[in-house]
């Protein structure tokens, strides 16, 4: 008796055997779950094992624990029953420990085939139409997508992410489906408040997120939400619970951590915020940027199009001072090239004066047998003619036909052209023509 009072004070902490019999009884006769609770309350982190109801749970939130909420089958009472327990804990210890053992020895013999996950979302369906098929379609609404998936949208919405990992060969899993997870209770409290995914640890995909949450028996339920900007597992409940313990731990884990998350909610918000002002701030900047751009660029299209005509403007003034000049020299060609002047006594000479468009009389003698093109480069040679012009006679009025054509390759001479011994010429101007 003395034994088994020394152990239960020690393991506990407490040094009243009554005190600790209390604690024992209020945590179902489950030492673990007692031991953890005591070190919890010690250590200044709030107790959620059947907390009382008289008493409002005190959350420490610069705390950065696990909420655990253990549950197992009850232990025998009394005396008998307390002595029996804790002389087959040591069996148990090493009976756990041997297998543990094997298992691991066994990995490397065997390995195990939920290692590889080829079809995580095929998982998760499966599981989903087997559960329905077992319990029918009452039950919370299953996220259908993978875990990371579901820990993704989680993250994007801002909401508490209720993971249940299956066992199905786990003695109070039935049970749990059927009254607890099943229960209209818990069903609306899941759908409105939460994402909830589940997988059976049988499948690959539930077979991982097991291996990475670390359970330690069934059924199991973990709540993660965003905390520290990363996905965190802020509660863990594992064993058979009923409807109301299960809403009511479930509302403490969120009431516990509800200022991680409206921290989270409010600098995201914030985020956004700076990130709509800064996207403003680019437009606006973009804005003003192509305004610019496009101010410079009529402005280069100015100055280019300024350029071209001032460009034109040189082209055709060096255009114009080279016909000129051009001009000038044919000019000079054609009057070193007219034949001389008859004399005054010639009787063959005809003496023409010809009228120019400026009203210029000019006077010179020509041969009959002189061809027109000799007066029209007489004319030509002239300063005071203008570049294109036509000879035409006074009466009858006509045009003389002093260059060459292609019906006419060899222009008539005076007389053929019927002009008398003294003949007045009119030139006409067809520079504008």
């Amino acid at each position: 008796m003395w034994n088994n009072k020394s152990s239960g004070t020690d393991l506990t902490g407490l040094e009243s055997m009554e005190q600790c019999r209390r604690t024992l009884e209020q945590h179902n006769w489950n030492i673990e779950a007692a031991v953890q609770d005591r070190l919890n309350e010690q250590e200044g982190v709030p107790s959620v094992f059947n907390p009382p109801p008289t008493r409002p749970l005190q959350v420490n939130t610069t705390d950065h624990r696990v909420y655990s909420y253990i549950v197992s089958r009850p232990h025998p009472r009394g005396l008998l029953g307390w002595s029996y327990y804790l002389m087959m804990l040591p069996i148990r210890f090493t009976y756990c420990t041997l297998l543990d053992a094997f298992r691991f020895a066994l990995r490397f013999i065997r390995p195990d085939p939920r290692g590889r996950v080829t079809d995580p979302v095929g998982d998760v369906m499966s599981f989903i139409h087997s559960f329905q098929e077992k319990y029918g379609r009452s039950h919370p609404v299953f996220y259908q997508g993978t875990y990371s998936q579901a820990l993704n949208d989680a993250k994007r919405e801002l909401r508490y992410l209720l993971v249940y990992l299956h066992g199905d060969d786990h003695q109070d899993t039935d049970e749990f489906c059927r009254t607890t997870l099943c229960s209209e209770e818990v069903l609306t409290f899941i759908n409105t408040r939460m994402l909830f995914w589940a997988c059976s640890t049988s499948k690959p995909e539930g077979y991982r997120v097991s291996q990475a949450l670390r359970e330690n028996t069934h059924p199991f339920l973990a709540m993660i939400m965003l905390k520290d900007r990363k996905m965190t597992v802020v509660g863990r409940l594992e064993g058979l619970i009923q409807p109301e313990d299960l809403v009511n731990q479930l509302t403490f884990i969120m009431e516990a951590n509800q200022t991680y998350l409206m921290s989270e909610r409010l600098e995201r918000e914030e985020r956004n915020q700076t990130q709509v002002l800064r996207q403003q701030q680019d437009e606006a900047y973009l804005v003003s940027l192509r305004a610019d751009q496009e101010k410079d660029r009529k402005k280069r299209e100015e100055q280019e199009q300024k350029r071209q005509e001032e460009e034109k403007a040189r082209q055709s003034i060096l255009a114009e001072e080279r016909r000129r000049r051009t001009l000038e020299e044919e000019k000079e060609r054609k009057s070193e090239c007219l034949p001389p002047e008859p004399p005054l006594d010639d009787p063959d000479s005809v003496k023409i004066v010809f009228k120019l468009p400026n009203d210029t009389r000019v006077e010179r003698r020509f041969l009959f047998s002189q061809s027109l093109t000799v007066i029209h480069d007489f004319l030509f040679s002239l300063k005071e003619t203008p570049e294109k012009f036509q000879i035409l006679t006074n009466f009858p009025r006509r045009v003389l036909p002093c260059l060459p054509t292609e019906e006419r390759p060899n222009p008539p001479t005076l007389m053929e052209a019927g002009l008398s011994r003294s003949e007045v010429l009119f030139v006409q101007d067809l520079t504008d023509d």
